[in-house]
């Protein structure tokens, strides 16, 4: 039965307002084909299940040391010495070497304090159907619905076109969240079940696509027209980062693109560049390389929205 395929899911957000319209219920699916350089979701682009460690809630190996009892792959050793303020006292954390980690986990099943834990679920789409279940009446107030995210959610198309199939059987409100980076063959396998894609366009230039997210662009212009043809109503999303996509000629090329199939898209979304996932790194024990990047201003950003307004494009700020 299809509501019994299984997805390997990272989390699951209820009453989400930014990914799609009204109050909403959000997967997020790991594994993603891209690496974007200021990606804020790290845990999602692998595939695999991850260990995470949330090294503000170590309590010691003072007071436990578990995990450097129980890791055969000596993995864990002693970190640094720190003042804990939920301790109330100096303490020794750990440090984990994830090269190391054989993903046994038994590390995470020994850790008192949760400050270890397994990233990646693996779910059936009746469970996360129950869960979206919970939330219907707020859905139908708002206008709301489902929101199935990653990485990228084609890259598990069984599981996905499934689970949207199975909330369209329920009458909900579907969007999904791509890299719009898959065959044509697996899109079509999910949009008859999607009301609203929500597309990213990192940048128009192929080979400082291949430099900034890990893969060329060709294939996701195609697949947006190709959407755009089939009547699929699209909200294209532009992340916004000084020095790296906000040139006038990159920002040009994006509405250019954009007006050519203005008919399916229904506004552009340009989101300021931020740096709140850099604490997701950290747990991966990842560098995250764009740390010299600030944030964008109220004017500059009202500058790049003018500049795409121009086109005839309809244009909001996240």
């Amino acid at each position: 039965m299809e509501n019994q395929i299984t997805g390997r899911i990272y989390d699951i957000q209820r009453f989400t307002v930014n990914d799609g319209p009204g109050i909403r219920t959000e997967v997020f699916l790991k594994g993603c084909p891209l690496s974007c350089l200021w990606c804020h979701s790290p845990e999602s682009q692998a595939f695999h299940k991850q260990l995470g460690l949330f090294d503000i809630r170590c309590i010691g190996i003072e007071s436990c040391g578990k995990c450097l009892e129980v890791c055969t792959a000596q993995a864990f050793t002693k970190g640094e010495k720190v003042y804990s303020e939920s301790m109330k006292k100096e303490i020794t954390r750990v440090s984990v070497d994830l090269e190391k980690c054989t993903k046994c986990f038994k590390c995470v099943d020994s850790c008192p304090s949760k400050a270890l834990t397994v990233i990646g679920d693996d779910v059936t789409v009746d469970e996360i159907m129950d869960t979206i279940r919970k939330d219907e009446a707020y859905y139908k107030k708002s206008g709301g619905g489902v929101t199935i995210s990653g990485g990228e959610a084609l890259s598990q198309i069984g599981f996905t076109s499934a689970l949207l199939k199975a909330c369209k059987a329920e009458g909900l409100h579907t969007c999904l969240d791509t890299t719009g980076f898959a065959k044509w063959e697996t899109i079509k396998q999910a949009i008859p079940y999607v009301d609203l894609v929500l597309l990213d366009l990192k940048h128009m230039d192929s080979r400082k696509s291949m430099d900034l997210v890990g893969v060329p662009n060709e294939l996701i212009l195609e697949n947006a027209s190709k959407m755009a043809k089939e009547g699929v109503k699209i909200q294209i999303r532009v992340p916004i980062i000084p020095g790296i996509n906000d040139s006038e000629e990159n920002l040009r090329a994006t509405a250019q693109f954009c007006a050519r199939i203005k008919d399916a898209v229904t506004v552009i979304q340009i989101l300021p560049y931020h740096k709140f996932g850099i604490v997701k790194y950290q747990r991966l024990n990842k560098d995250y390389q764009l740390d010299d990047i600030e944030t964008p201003d109220d004017q500059h950003m009202a500058y790049c929205k003018e500049l795409i307004e121009s086109y005839g494009l309809t244009v909001k700020i996240h």
